[in-house]
C-alpha cells in the first residue's frame, strides 16, 4: 500500500479535478493507494483535529503532490513540511512547476501590488493593507522547486488525467517517469507552408478551420494567429489508447496553445526562442503587444519575469 499525502497552494483547484477526471481507472489504482493527507478530499487538519498542537503537521507518506505556487510564507512552510515527510514529490500542475499565471504578478514588487488592489483600483474603496491573521506575502511568486527539491514535474493548466495516471502508474512499478523534451508542434497534424502570407491577426480572431478535420488546418502562426506551439512541451494531447491520434489539446478545440505545459527544457527561454519561431514564418514579433507576459504567460517564476528597473528620464 503506497501512501499518498497531497497539498494544494497558490492555485484554482483545476489540478485537483483532473485527479478526479481519471474516473474509473482512479477507482482501479485506488486499492494500492491510501490518501493520508488531501485537504481538498478528506478532512486532516494541520495542527491536530481540534488544534491541539503546536506544530504543523503532515503525516509521512511515500509520494507527495503539491499543485499550486508559493505566493506567502505559510504555503512555504506548507511545501518544506511535505518535502520532510513525502519520499517522492511531485510539482503537479504548471503552477507548481513554473509559477503558473498568478506568477505573472513577478513583473511587479509586493509594494505596487498592494498598492494597485487597496488603493489605486477604481473599483475598490481606499484601504489599509490587512495584516492580522494572514501569513504575509513573500517577495515573489515561486515555483515549488525553487523551495524544495522535486523529483517529478507533472504540468499543464489543466493537467491531462492520462499523465496523471501514467506517472502514479510508474511509481506504483518502480519505473521512471519523464515527459520527452518534444514541442507542441512534434504532434500537432496542422498543415504547414513554412511561410506566412498574412499578418499578425487580434489574439481573439478565428482561425479558418473546417470541423473534425485536422490534416487540413493550415498552422495557427501561418494564419497570423499566434501559437506558442513551438517554445512549448509536447503532452497534452496524450491518450489512454497509444494507438489515437494525438492532438494537442487546444488543437483539438480548433484553438492555438497557450503554452501551459511550460518550456520545452528545463534551461530554455522561450521568449527569445518564440520571437526566433516568427520571424523564420516571417511574422513580426515586435508587433505584440507585451511579449515579456505573453510568451510566459504560465512560466513567470524562475527568474523568467521580475519588475523592471525603473527608467530615469533626462
Amino acid at each position: 500500500m503506497v501512501k499518498v499525502a497531497e497539498e494544494w497552494l497558490n492555485i484554482c483547484g483545476g489540478c485537483e479535478v483532473s485527479i478526479l477526471d481519471l474516473g474509473e481507472k482512479l477507482l482501479d489504482l485506488l486499492p494500492s493507494l491510501e490518501f493520508v493527507h488531501m485537504p481538498v478530499l478528506m478532512d486532516h487538519k494541520y495542527f491536530g483535529q481540534i488544534g491541539e498542537k503546536s506544530e504543523l503537521e503532515i503525516p509521512e507518506a511515500d509520494v507527495g503532490m503539491i499543485s499550486g505556487g508559493i505566493r506567502n510564507e505559510k504555503e512555504r512552510h506548507v511545501t518544506e513540511e511535505m518535502r520532510k515527510k513525502c519520499k517522492t514529490l511531485i510539482a503537479l500542475g504548471s503552477c507548481a512547476c513554473y509559477g503558473g499565471i498568478p506568477a505573472l504578478a513577478n513583473m511587479y514588487n509586493v509594494d505596487d501590488l498592494l498598492e494597485k488592489v487597496y488603493r489605486d483600483s477604481i473599483t475598490t474603496e481606499s484601504a489599509d493593507n490587512p495584516s492580522e491573521d494572514i501569513p504575509p506575502l513573500t517577495d515573489k511568486v515561486y515555483a515549488v522547486d525553487e523551495v524544495v527539491d522535486v523529483d517529478l514535474y507533472i504540468p499543464g493548466c489543466p493537467i491531462n488525467p492520462v499523465i496523471i495516471l501514467e506517472a502514479l502508474t510508474c511509481l506504483l512499478e518502480g519505473k521512471p517517469f519523464e515527459l520527452p523534451e518534444r514541442s507542441v508542434c512534434d504532434d500537432c497534424p496542422t498543415l504547414r507552408k513554412e511561410k506566412s502570407d498574412v499578418g499578425l491577426k487580434r489574439p481573439l480572431q478565428d482561425a479558418e478551420f473546417t470541423p473534425g478535420e485536422y490534416d487540413t488546418l493550415r498552422c495557427f502562426n501561418e494564419q497570423g494567429i499566434l501559437c506558442l506551439g513551438p517554445v512549448t512541451k509536447s503532452g497534452c494531447g496524450k491518450q489512454y489508447d497509444a494507438e489515437e491520434q494525438v492532438v494537442p489539446r487546444c488543437v483539438k478545440g480548433f484553438m492555438p496553445c497557450r503554452g501551459c505545459f511550460g518550456p520545452i527544457r528545463k534551461d530554455a527561454k522561450p521568449l527569445v526562442d518564440m520571437m526566433t519561431a516568427l520571424s523564420s514564418v516571417g511574422l513580426d514579433a515586435k508587433l505584440i503587444d507585451d511579449r515579456r507576459a505573453l510568451f510566459n504567460r504560465y512560466i513567470g517564476a524562475q527568474n523568467r519575469l521580475r519588475p523592471l528597473p525603473t527608467r530615469v528620464r533626462r
